[in-house]
């Protein structure tokens, strides 16, 4: 395990903002900093950084935490794993203890071995470049191409020798084992004989695939004779730490240019992103030559809102990939597309008219989705009604992909008007794919949720009797955000909130099991001499602790300052009067209480009487009622509440 000391390092010198912006473009907002959240599909901002708490807060989902945990929600890692991340960031040595658990250090251990012969393996496929068949063949063949060595350090573009096995030996030299050199995707063994192992890439230029803080974790290799028998291009399976559906190629060079141009650039191929980079264009990244998934199109929307993507100049290649287009609309981006003419690729047309006409064209060409589906269909649709019915269903199932509904009309209104159709056709033929979506939605949930009902599931019982406890919990989460952020505040001369606070609920049994840890963790201060404020409970590591911490003292809206200062209009805040706040938010808590305690009264009364138990214990349990009445009369009257029982 990483020790104490390396991991206060580590949360000293982690900065929210700018860990958050390794991921995630942060826009500016009153006093904190906002941007579409990374963990869920939306289309408005509800992702809140704060850097003076250095906390973050998502809105729609709820994700919430520190810079570490951040790192833990985006990558999928563990505490150990994110604090290595951030102290590579930041440079901090990495100081080690003894880990009590052998099956993490197994773990752990085998996913950086995999790291570490993946490195191996890309500076090996590099530095066969320099070998004699390397500049031969590999290096001639990026000569051809127009790339220059920066390029080919910037992509740590290789070549594979052509032998079986090569890179075996090289790395078995190394110290690397036969077993994880196998489970890095580096090499294979013949079905059917155990001692038969060889090199995956044999005979290749090698194309290294980074993560996205710059690991290789895969390889392309594109062979170059034109042996028939032989596919173009071979990858890495599937491993450990390669998932082909969850990485884009040139993620890691293009990530922050695509955050400064709010744009990426969608390619198919390894030389499509290389070429474009040689062209002064960095802000893309290619689906290497897989279908585009969800997940790749959440790696983009990490970055940019906005996709362009460029299409081969082959119109029955283009329709075959308008599904990808698609799937982007559906995941909350906006897309535009640019076709290069017949025969060219973002590769051969850049190194065919040079970078300044390149990047003139892309601009000068793209067009938004609906424009570019309808001219692509309109020519061979012409005046025939089936086609053209056939062109605006299309159409319409495109637009339904998009979950804006803004946007999804300004689409419609746009291709009534392109389609020369009226828009109300359009709205007509969406409403039943809504429709239908829904149906199929509910039926599916019906099947799924389908358990056959049995008569004591719908008679009232001791539950169904009971309030909804989210009531309580409401009312239970507001003492405890007063509590937290208010507990060192005097509510009068010689009396301190939390001192209030805990007095008058001592007799009160929290309900919701995160409050009573927070309360614990508190009451543990104060008996210790420390009053505890929000920072306290960020340094425990319960992430339901600081979750819910986080939650509490973040808030989605903010009043603007210009209100108080430029229009004299002077707003209620709850610390203005925090002895009322607070008085209140206890009257309030212990009616909800009383609610909940009258409701099992009530209950008791009716078990009594149904079970003949005699009048005395009903009269006991009444007596019980009425004196809980009297309390909740007593509160109501306290908080101004005037109601006839």
């Amino acid at each position: 395990m990483i020790n104490r000391s390396t991991t206060e390092k580590v949360k000293e010198r982690a900065d929210i903002e700018d860990v958050v912006n390794d991921y995630v473009p942060l826009k500016k907002k009153g006093q904190n900093l906002w941007a579409c959240c990374p963990f869920h599909n939306e289309s408005t901002p509800s992702f809140s950084v704060s850097p003076a708490k250095q906390i973050y807060k998502c809105f729609g989902c709820g994700k919430a935490g520190d810079p570490i945990q951040f790192v833990m929600d985006i990558e999928g890692i563990g505490f150990n794993e994110a604090i290595r991340h951030l102290a590579q960031k930041y440079g901090i040595e990495i100081e080690e203890e003894k880990q009590e658990s052998p099956e993490a250090i197994q773990a752990y251990n085998e996913r950086e071995s995999l790291y570490i012969i993946l490195n191996f393996a890309k500076d090996f496929f590099r530095n066969n470049l320099t070998t004699e068949e390397g500049r031969a063949i590999g290096l001639s063949y990026f000569k051809e191409r127009g790339f220059n060595q920066s390029i080919i350090d910037k992509f740590d573009l290789g070549y594979a020798l052509d032998g079986w096995d090569n890179l075996l030996k090289a790395g078995k030299q190394a110290g690397h084992s036969e077993e994880l050199l196998l489970k890095a995707g580096l090499i294979l063994q013949k079905e059917g004989d155990e001692k038969r192992l060889y090199d995956r890439f044999r005979g290749r230029v090698t194309f290294t695939i980074h993560n996205l803080g710059g690991k290789p974790i895969g390889f392309g290799a594109r062979i170059l004779t034109q042996d028939k028998k032989q596919p173009k291009y071979i990858n890495s399976p599937e491993t450990e730490v390669y998932h082909k559906g969850d990485t884009l190629y040139g993620i890691f060079q293009a990530k922050k240019s695509i955050r400064e141009k709010d744009n990426c650039y969608l390619v198919e191929g390894y030389t499509d992103v290389i070429s474009m980079h040689l062209a002064g264009i960095e802000n893309v990244v290619a689906s290497s030559g897989t279908s585009l998934t969800e997940n790749q199109i959440k790696l983009i929307k990490r970055f940019t809102d906005n996709v362009t993507v460029l299409f081969d100049g082959d119109a029955a290649g283009i329709k075959a990939s308008l599904r990808g287009i698609d799937m982007i609309l559906e995941g909350g981006l906006n897309v535009k597309a640019v076709v290069f003419p017949q025969g060219e690729d973002p590769d051969s047309y850049s190194r065919k008219v040079g970078s300044k006409e390149f990047s003139d064209y892309l601009i000068e060409k793209a067009q938004d989705f609906i424009a570019f589906k309808i001219g692509l269909y309109a020519d061979e649709a012409g005046k025939d009604p089936i086609k053209q019915a056939d062109l605006i269903k299309q159409i319409v199932s495109s637009l339904s992909k998009i979950p804006d509904p803004i946007i999804r009309t300004v689409y419609v209104r746009q291709s009534a008007s392109l389609l020369d159709i009226d828009e109300d056709i359009i709205l007509t033929e969406l409403n039943k794919i809504f429709i239908k979506g829904e149906k199929d939605k509910f039926f599916k949930d019906q099947r799924e949720n389908s358990v056959e009902t049995k008569i004591e599931d719908i008679l009232p019982t001791k539950e169904t009797a009971l309030p909804d406890s989210s009531l309580i919990y409401i009312q239970e989460r507001e003492m405890m955000r007063l509590l937290v952020t208010y507990g060192f505040e005097m509510v009068s001369e010689k009396t301190s909130a939390c001192e209030y606070m805990l007095q008058e609920t001592a007799e009160l049994s929290f309900e919701t099991p995160v409050f009573k840890k927070i309360l614990q963790l508190y009451q543990t201060a104060l008996s210790g001499g420390f009053m505890p404020q929000p920072d306290f409970f960020m340094s425990t590591e319960d992430q339901e602790v600081k979750k819910e911490i986080i939650s509490m003292i973040t808030r989605k809206y903010e009043l603007s300052t210009l209100w108080e200062s430029r229009h004299q209009i002077f707003t209620y805040h709850e610390a203005d009067d925090l002895a009322k706040t607070i008085y209140d938010s206890v009257l309030h808590l212990k009616k909800r209480v009383i609610k909940k305690l009258l409701q099992e009264a009530k209950y008791k009364i009716k078990e009594a009487e149904d079970q003949k138990l005699g009048i005395e214990s009903v009269s006991e349990r009444l007596k019980i009622y009425m004196e809980l009445k009297k309390f909740q009369v007593e509160i109501d009257k306290q908080l101004g509440i005037v109601v006839s029982y």
